[in-house]
């Protein structure tokens, strides 16, 4: 009696063990060579090569959601760095070489304007071996450094030598080739000016390494979350530099400079609780508080109701000066980019109609906009708290948009498997979305979008859900998005939840964006049931040229009914259409595009024969032919409004009209 073949258990649960210890990608791997060795059934192999390809992008995904987390905790940690120094030579040194650290970059460097001289130097270097690149100094606008000072913009060539977007000088060049330095990345400290209303440059941070690299938008943002961080805490030092020289100016004075002596003293004051303030926020970051404890920070030092909103206008948080929550309404997106888009242009907040608004950014992209509900003007000290509050709540917002990646990444590969197979294992699909915290037994909406701007939609799709008070997940499916929401969450019927994530959808790709929705549907099939109907759904939009809006099946009208209900669609053309469709395939002849056009033309002979492009007896004929072949009555109201629906129908299903 032969033995039973080996089973794929064992394997498959070395495979967990695996990812649970962090083995290499080689031990993954190497788990399914063993299973060939051991002669599992075919079937069982196959599973095993899924979970072993599987746990692998698992490990990836991990992996970098560590790496990320490593990023930002090092950016906090520079953060009280920074807060804590008060010497600006201390400040300028620990900027650039944590600018260093969190890149890995071979050098990192700074440079600063110098007034009297009128031209710009190298203050401050970490990793540079040359004494020739260590003494450059630039005439303003020179170089890569001159183009990031004079845009206010960050900017990176992966090879500096050949990259033609600045000005080349023979003694940058010299000083560049020296250090070996190929791969550069600059970003401006960026400081709102004291009196006017635009942003000063007051430095430019560089990152540079000495072989060809494309820096990635994460590594911008963050190194430009550094600089506005850095720009903080210079301005800070130089403003304790000029208190402690006015001070011991005003020490020796006599008594008539008393009046000036209290007001520096009350400077002193204002930048100490500035300085305490800012601690008072990293302190919050670093022990995991989210933005609605930034907002209760921030509303009770400044003692006004206070609101943080996503870039469509909805509220991410809303408080009093007590600390209590408050009803928030939505602001107009438009409002509120314009607005941000003048506080990121000039580096500082904004009041305008009644209230203070600050940008809250990563790099160029807008990622909030803090709102203070207080008419009256903010003292500097106050104004620069409030600045601070945005650079910490986009720290926050760059952590929760991490994390949310990552695990939206790791559910819609569950979404793809649903609708992609439903019946080849449903226990299976519930029992991962339970692991992952989707419960597919629960009712949800499910939504198709789709847009010409396909490449954008996915993200904005994830933005939708991360930005709101939304629990749901999305994929990229068939050339659409899907967007499975619970319907807790949903707060409507299909219909205006489609109408919804149209438009907000719309506002975060700039482009039109057509939405189908579906449901309440629960468990595997119901869902992947609920797929196929929005799909065809989003398909009779697309025919009915309701491009750019949201709908459900249900608001489709006669059309709806026959999709929602699963009607033989089919049988349906054929029985109302048939003898025509015959007929122009056995002789390509045009009848059913010739009955189509003289519908669409109202009835006209002449606008059917514009249409068609051919004589008017020549409708005339055809439309003989359809008598004869339709019947004497294809033309009555009812038969009409039949045929009619069929050749749409017809259309929709992606026939030849002859």
């Amino acid at each position: 009696m032969s033995e039973p073949p080996p089973s794929a258990t064992p394997l498959l649960a070395h495979l967990l063990d695996l990812l649970a210890d962090d083995a290499p990608a080689e031990e993954l791997g190497a788990v399914t060579s063993a299973a060939r060795t051991a002669g599992v059934p075919a079937a069982e192999l196959a599973e095993v090569e899924r979970a072993a390809a599987t746990a692998l992008r698992i490990r990836g995904a991990l992996r970098q959601h560590r790496r990320r987390e490593l990023q930002l905790t090092a950016l906090f940690d520079t953060a009280g760095d920074l807060a804590a120094s008060r010497d600006l030579d201390d400040v300028l040194k620990a900027i650039v070489r944590r600018a260093r650290m969190l890149l890995g970059t071979d050098t990192a460097y700074l440079t600063l304007p110098d007034e009297e001289a009128g031209d710009t130097y190298m203050r401050v270097t970490d990793g540079s071996v040359s004494v020739l690149f260590q003494r450059l100094r630039l005439e303003l606008g020179e170089g890569l450094g001159g183009l990031v000072a004079q845009t206010a913009s960050p900017y990176a060539t992966p090879d500096y030598r050949t990259d033609d977007r600045f000005r080349h000088t023979r003694n940058i060049n010299a000083g560049v080739l020296d250090e070996g330095l190929v791969a550069i990345l600059g970003v401006p400290l960026l400081l709102g000016s004291s009196r006017g209303g635009t942003g000063k440059v007051i430095g430019v941070l560089f990152a540079a390494d000495r072989a060809a690299r494309v820096f990635s938008p994460d590594e911008v943002a963050l190194l430009c979350s550094l600089a506005a961080h850095a720009a903080i805490a210079i301005d800070t030092a130089r403003a304790l530099d000029d208190t402690r020289t006015a001070l011991a100016e005003l020490a020796g004075a006599n008594a008539e400079l008393a009046e000036a002596n209290a007001a520096v003293r009350a400077h002193s004051a204002a930048m100490r609780r500035a300085e305490e303030a800012h601690d008072q926020l990293t302190d919050l970051v670093l022990r995991g508080g989210d933005v609605k404890d930034v907002a209760v920070s921030v509303a009770g030092l400044l003692d006004s109701p206070l609101t943080i909103h996503d870039p469509g206008g909805r509220p991410l948080a809303a408080v009093r000066p007590d600390g209590t929550g408050r009803a928030a309404d939505s602001i107009d997106a438009d409002w509120l980019a314009g607005t941000a888009e003048e506080s990121r242009h000039g580096a500082r907040a904004v009041h305008r109609d009644g209230r203070w608004i600050c940008a809250v950014l990563a790099g160029q992209e807008l990622l909030a906009g803090l709102v203070l509900h207080r008419p009256d003007r903010l003292d500097d000290s106050d104004r620069r708290l409030f600045e601070r509050a945005a650079v910490v709540t986009g720290l926050l917002l760059l952590l929760r948009r991490t994390v949310a990646e990552t695990e939206n990444r790791i559910r819609g590969e569950l979404i793809s498997d649903l609708l992609g197979d439903p019946e080849r294992d449903p226990a299976g699909l519930a029992e991962r979305g339970r692991r992952l915290g989707i419960d597919l037994d629960r009712p949800h909406l499910l939504l198709v979008a789709e847009a010409a701007a396909r490449e954008k939609l996915g993200g904005a799709a994830m933005r939708y859900l991360f930005g709101g008070d939304i629990h749901g997940v999305s994929a990229e499916h068939a050339g659409t998005v899907v967007l499975l929401i619970d319907c807790d969450d949903a707060g409507a019927p299909a219909g205006a939840a489609a109408r919804a994530a149209a438009a907000q959808l719309g506002h975060l790709v700039q482009a039109p964006v057509t939405v189908a929705a579906t449901g309440p549907a629960a468990g595997a099939r119901e869902l992947a049931a609920a797929y196929a109907e929005a799909a065809r759904c989003l398909r009779a939009m697309r025919v009915l040229g309701r491009e750019g809006e949201g709908a459900c099946v249900d608001e489709l009208g006669f059309l709806g009914v026959v999709l929602g209900n699963a009607k033989d669609v089919d049988g349906f053309v054929t029985a109302a259409l048939g003898p025509l469709l015959r007929y122009d395939e056995r002789r390509g002849t045009h009848l059913v595009r010739t009955l189509r056009a003289y519908f669409g033309a109202g009835g006209s002979l002449i606008r059917a024969k514009d249409e068609l492009h051919v004589h008017v007896n020549t409708v005339v004929q055809r439309l003989d032919r359809i008598q004869v072949l339709l019947g004497r009555d294809w033309n009555e109201p009812d038969r009409a409004l039949e045929l009619q629906l069929a050749l749409r129908l017809h259309l929709l299903s992606g026939g030849r009209e002859g």
